[in-house]
């Protein structure tokens, strides 16, 4: 009976049977190519290894599972020893081992993510299968050697197919390793501040020094097509950075510049509005509209704002790029191809992961672009601050430094937290979040233009207006800043009673207050934005006696309004007013509103005469036009109403950029409005502790 069963346990799991033989060479197949994913660089023949482990390992699962029990048969009556003690370890990590492989080869090919413990309890458990199974096998080999050639036959045709398998995979690179990229400029590129320069007047750089292939920062609707990001890309594909060149104003303003300056100045723009074009060497003589296909199509890319590796706070685009590194068939979007790059990102998930960094989480990381000047580079003649959130906020009662408690950061109020089913979800590095948390931060970018989503028609447009104009009147909740941030409207319009002058006029004062902008109100190009206040005084009949901020029929706001904006001027003198800024050096006007401040302005409304609307105008702009009255007021009530509008273009430019005949506009916004009752009384001193003449009524009035 002994013999018998040795015959029958050589026939099933022995050294000599075909069970075992194909169990040992998929066994050191699949601890080579496992540990080469775990170990090895990010490269094609380690993503081909990662194909050849899933594919075998799927093949050889019932055999490694039958193998398994009928080994365990053949020798669990044998006495208890460090041989048999190993080979029971071995066998129960493998099959954990095998029970994770099936999980994780699910979770790569039908989920968004793999489990991070599920990829530990398979990567711990080849530990254990191989630190358990070779002491195990070497031990009964030297035991053996001389009386059992079937030992050293097991060991060659086991380690053999195992190697020669693993090499086979190894070359299949030479037949794909994906996207052949192409970093080089053009052979007419022009270096104008030198080779050493080449992006010049724009500080970005990539972390070669060289031109990267624009196609190695596109393809950002991929990030979508597997169901792993697309809720982001949905709310990237009408944002500002998705449309930064495709932008028609800026499109217009490039090509006038190129014109002016040469092809190579638009460099100092295409780090901001077109880093794919600029790194790609597109900006460059005889290009035609100095922006690529790719560039012009998805402007901050996915990729282009994901791989930036350093950024400076000294602004314009001054950041490092590194070029991402590849998967096989990463800009696939359908077929077999896709199924196939989809769960290599999934189950080999490291290198992709290195796209998102605490970097992202620093105001500072913003202030690469949104921080701006001009240099004698670019204007000729010297330095100059342009736009400048970052220390704008840096500056401000938003910014308590070391205590994020108190402070409110760039993404807490643009990139706000949404509800989500993306992979991205979660996060364990913000102060105020948990990885299990099932939001992530919108990449809307919401901020201050609704023009040029509704003007090209993007999609999502509907939806981005809406959220833009909820922004602009502070109708945003955001819940989890609520206790840091404030309440209300960005800015706070209030009416006030002002010094009383003369009898029969309403002075009044409007106070602006920023409430809870995180930077000058408004910011951005100050030379094209547009905030005013618009006023309207009406007596007791209803009749309009004064006004000022209206708009005529072709939508210019009247002369003598008060405005919040900037007027630039070139070493001229001459007024910037079609965003030619690469002529500036000075500005001649400019008013916004600091985080936290209030600024005023008086009119002084008569309102017992034939010629009324004369109101105090700030220094550089002109006089109130008089509105005429149907007959003289008498003493009463007054209404007064004043209301903050904004838009992001003036229309004179937006007739110059895209024609007038065109008929485009900017939407204009209510950022908010105060009303409020003057009472004009008869000029004979105080009356119930009011100035002469005038009070403001109470509320409860």
């Amino acid at each position: 009976m002994s013999d018998t069963r040795d015959s029958d346990q050589r026939l099933r799991s022995g050294w000599a049977a075909p069970l075992s033989l194909l169990t040992g060479a998929a066994l050191i197949f699949l601890a080579i190519t496992g540990l080469a994913v775990t170990f090895g660089p990010f490269r094609p023949v380690v993503q081909w290894g990662l194909i050849g482990h899933t594919v075998i390992g799927v093949a050889c699962l019932l055999p490694l599972a039958w193998y398994s029990v009928v080994h365990w048969l053949d020798y669990r009556r044998y006495q208890l020893s460090a041989v048999l003690l190993l080979g029971y370890v071995a066998l129960a990590g493998l099959a954990v081992c095998l029970v994770s492989g099936v999980v994780v080869t699910w979770q790569g090919l039908f989920a968004v993510r793999m489990s991070w413990a599920w990829r530990q309890v398979h990567l711990f458990s080849t530990f254990v299968v191989v630190g358990a199974s070779l002491p195990h096998v070497a031990i009964l080999v030297v035991r053996v050697f001389r009386i059992a050639p079937d030992a050293m036959r097991y060991v060659r045709w086991s380690v053999a197919p195992a190697v020669v398998g693993a090499l086979a995979f190894a070359l299949l690179p030479l037949a794909y390793s994906g996207e052949r990229y192409v970093n080089e400029f053009p052979t007419d590129y022009s270096y104008v501040y030198g080779k050493d320069r080449p992006f010049a007047p724009s500080l970005a750089r990539t972390s070669t020094g060289g031109a990267f292939d624009a196609r190695s920062l596109a393809g950002s609707r991929s990030c979508g097509t597997a169901g792993c990001h697309t809720e982001i890309v949905n709310e990237w594909l009408p944002s500002a950075h998705r449309y930064s060149a495709m932008d028609p104003l800026f499109q217009f303003i490039q090509k006038t510049m190129a014109t002016q300056n040469g092809p190579e100045s638009t460099r100092y723009c295409g780090g901001c509005h077109d880093p794919i074009s600029l790194f790609s060497g597109t900006k460059n003589i005889f290009v035609k509209d100095l922006t690529g296909q790719h560039g012009y199509q998805e402007g901050v890319s996915c990729l282009g704002c994901h791989s930036i590796r350093e950024t400076d706070i000294k602004g314009n685009a001054n950041y490092t790029m590194a070029q991402p590194a590849e998967y096989l068939w990463q800009w696939q979007s359908a077929g077999p191809a896709r199924v196939v790059r989809d769960f290599l990102i999934r189950t080999y998930p490291d290198e992709h992961n290195l796209l998102s960094k605490r970097l992202f989480k620093a105001p500072q990381y913003c202030a690469a672009c949104h921080k701006q000047f001009i240099d004698e580079e670019v204007n000729r003649v010297g330095w100059v601050q342009l736009q400048n959130q970052y220390d704008n906020w840096a500056n401000s009662h938003w910014n308590t430094k070391g205590d994020p408690g108190k402070t409110v950061e760039c993404r807490e109020c643009h990139m706000p937290l949404v509800d989500s089913h993306d992979p991205a979800a979660g996060d364990a590095a913000d102060y105020n979040r948990t990885p299990g948390d099932g939001r992530h931060r919108s990449h809307r970018f919401i901020a201050a233009n609704g023009l040029v989503p509704a003007l090209l028609k993007l999609e999502g447009w509907e939806e981005q207006v809406r959220l833009t104009n909820e922004w602009l009147q502070g109708g945003r909740r955001i819940p989890e800043i609520e206790d840091k941030w404030a309440n209300g409207r960005i800015v706070k319009v209030a009416l006030a009673l002002g010094a009383v002058r003369r009898p029969g006029v309403i002075p009044i004062r409007v106070v602006l207050t920023s409430n809870k902008v995180g930077h000058d109100f408004p910011t951005g190009p100050l030379d094209m934005i547009q905030s005013w206040v618009e006023m309207h005084v009406t007596d007791a009949q209803g009749r309009e006696i004064y006004s000022s901020g209206t708009r005529d029929a072709k939508n210019f706001i009247a002369p003598g309004s008060f405005l919040f904006k900037a007027e630039p001027v070139d070493q001229h003198g001459n007024l910037i007013d079609r965003h030619n800024l690469w002529e500036m050096v000075g500005v001649r006007f400019r008013r916004s509103l600091f985080p936290g401040y209030s600024d005023t302005v008086e009119y002084q409304v008569e309102c017992a005469g034939s010629l009324v609307g004369k109101g105090t105008q700030p220094a550089g702009q002109r006089g109130g036009a008089g509105v005429e009255i149907p007959e003289p007021s008498e003493p009463g009530r007054y209404t007064v109403t004043a209301i903050l509008q904004y838009r992001k273009v003036d229309q004179f430019l937006a007739n110059y950029l895209m024609g007038e005949k065109s008929a485009v506009t900017a939407p204009v916004v209510e950022i908010a409005r105060a009303t409020a009752i003057f009472e004009l009384t008869a000029p004979t001193g105080r009356k119930d502790g009011a100035l002469p003449g005038v009070r403001l009524v109470p509320a409860e009035d």
